[in-house]
């Protein structure tokens, strides 16, 4: 077990598909409370860092470990895992059929194994957290985007993760409803959660992130402070992608 505050623990994860090497010996730690943002161009890996991390995609090496107890290979104790992990994606990923009580219940009662009753009043709590109460009896179809997304994240939340995933939360939404997304996000920030953001917001990412990482190539090319690394990045290549933000 860990003797510090480190929640997870990624060492030298490796992932190819064909011929193609997505990512390349990443390696990275996470002490409880922290906000690291992943930034970088489309295709270096982000997403499927992510996805390895949580492991709807098994890494070909490398390992990851959550309170020092590794999550690869974890066989038969990988839900327990993942519901440490909570991920939230770019495209919602609801159940069409199900209302947004529903959506958020479902998890609670078939993994967690609660009652009804326990699992419809934390249900409301968490949709109550991301400002979606008023909406409980709505099906998908008839959420906003902003509105959908949001709900994805009160059914993370219910599970109590460790720390939560974020695979370009606000990519599939239009630009008026991206705002709600990320104050719901930031307001996770301030209440302490644990969490790894892939996003191509960057006014964002430098208002939240404890720490960017730059990844090109399947690599962390470089990280740091988000002041640093807008400003006075070590490398050309992050200078190149981060010039355009330099001054928001």
């Amino acid at each position: 077990m860990t003797t510090d505050d480190t929640i997870l623990r990624v060492e030298g994860l490796a992932k190819s598909f064909g011929t193609t090497e997505v990512l390349k010996e990443v390696s990275f730690t996470v002490r409880k409370g922290e906000t690291k943002v992943f930034i970088g161009p489309s295709g270096t890996g982000k997403s499927t860092l992510l996805r390895c991390i949580n492991q709807l995609i098994v890494p070909d090496a490398g390992r990851v470990y959550l309170h020092g107890e590794e999550v690869t290979h974890a066989g038969a104790r990988i839900n327990h895992y993942r519901a440490k992990i909570g991920m939230v994606f770019q495209n919602f990923n609801l159940f069409d059929h199900l209302t947004a009580i529903r959506n958020v219940e479902i998890a609670l009662l078939k993994v967690k194994g609660m009652k009804e009753d326990e699992a419809r009043e934390k249900a409301l709590f968490e949709l109550r957290r991301v400002g979606m109460e008023d909406r409980a009896d709505h099906y998908p179809a008839q959420l906003s985007g902003g509105q959908a997304q949001r709900v994805s994240i009160a059914r993370a939340l219910a599970m109590d993760p460790d720390v939560m995933l974020f695979d370009e939360p606000t990519s599939a939404l239009d630009p008026e409803l991206t705002g709600e997304v990320l104050e719901v996000i930031r307001g996770l920030a301030r209440a302490g959660m644990t969490m790894l953001i892939v996003t191509h917001e960057m006014r964002f990412a430098l208002s939240i992130a404890d720490e960017l990482l730059f990844m090109e190539h399947g690599t962390i090319l470089e990280r740091g402070a988000p002041g640093d690394l807008a400003t006075s990045p070590t490398f050309e290549r992050t200078r190149q992608f981060t010039g355009r933000f330099a001054d928001l």
